[in-house]
């Protein structure tokens, strides 16, 4: 699937009609970003669990595909779990396994990574449940609302806008190289030529961008645009009861998991311990 098919394949989910796509972006936002939060600073893998549970619970509501939220999930989860991957073999602690040239395992390392599998788990869960039910340009609103400076909401609504338009073009000119048996990773077509044609596709994203930029900002001169022009609206403009039972039952499972933690959690074993 090329870039712009998965693009417009979240766009795609975040159209569909359900309780938690009609919410007020601001609350969906604030709302995970808390979950977000706190996964990071908990240190038991029992509470990561209930929250991923949690999650998954909501995608479930929201009837989005968990085919397609688990493939982005494992599609990011290597930027972090290589690092994630190391801290076996180099966090101090009581060697388990030794192996060839010094290597080593430890208990705590084990357990420390383990620990940061699961946080990372949860925060990218919830970075696709946002993506998922919230269109880019309500998460870019939401976040004016919430008071970003005026400027630095609009420049990223704007980058939005170009992000659907530069995959397009970046489609465009791969099928156009493809269409000439273009093949990038052909060994054998020479090295040096290869690279030099995929210079000339980056200076020409470069160029086109710049003229599209030139397009767009004569387009919208000449429509009035101003700094003070809105680019979305809302289609909620108050809270209702459904923002606030959301409200309410996120903050009532942080609550609980927080007890829970501090009373019960430890007496599950491995899983209820704190790791520090």
């Amino acid at each position: 699937m090329s870039g712009a098919s998965t693009v417009r394949a979240i766009e795609q989910e975040t159209e569909k009609e359900s309780i938690l796509h009609l919410m007020d972006g601001r609350v969906k936002l604030v709302l995970l970003v808390l979950i977000i939060v706190y996964a990071v600073f908990s240190s038991q893998i029992a509470v990561l669990a209930f929250l991923e549970l949690y999650l998954l619970i909501l995608i479930y509501i929201s009837h989005v595909s968990f085919k397609s939220s688990i493939k982005r999930i494992l599609l990011l989860l290597p930027f972090g779990g290589f690092i994630i991957a190391f801290q076996p073999f180099i966090h101090p602690g009581d060697v388990i396994w030794t192996g060839a040239f010094g290597i080593h395992v430890t208990e705590q390392g084990l357990m420390w990574a383990t620990l940061l599998i699961s946080r990372l788990i949860v925060a990218l869960t919830s970075i696709v449940l946002l993506s998922s039910i919230s269109p880019m340009q309500e998460v870019a609103q939401s976040f004016r609302r919430l008071g970003m400076p005026r400027e630095l909401a609009m420049i990223f609504s704007l980058m939005i806008r170009f992000l659907f338009m530069f995959y397009d073009e970046l489609h465009r000119i791969i099928h156009a190289q493809r269409a000439r048996c273009f093949d990038a990773f052909n060994k054998k077509i020479p090295y040096k030529w290869r690279m030099k044609q995929l210079g000339y596709t980056v200076a020409m994203m470069f160029l086109r961008a710049y003229e599209q930029g030139e397009t767009i900002y004569m387009s919208m001169a000449s429509r009035g645009f101003s700094d003070e022009s809105n680019l979305y609206n809302d289609r909620k403009k108050k809270l209702g009861r459904t923002e606030y039972l959301y409200i309410g039952a996120t903050l009532l499972l942080v609550a609980c998991l927080q007890i829970l933690a501090m009373t019960h959690f430890y007496q599950w074993g491995f899983i209820g311990m704190n790791i520090i």
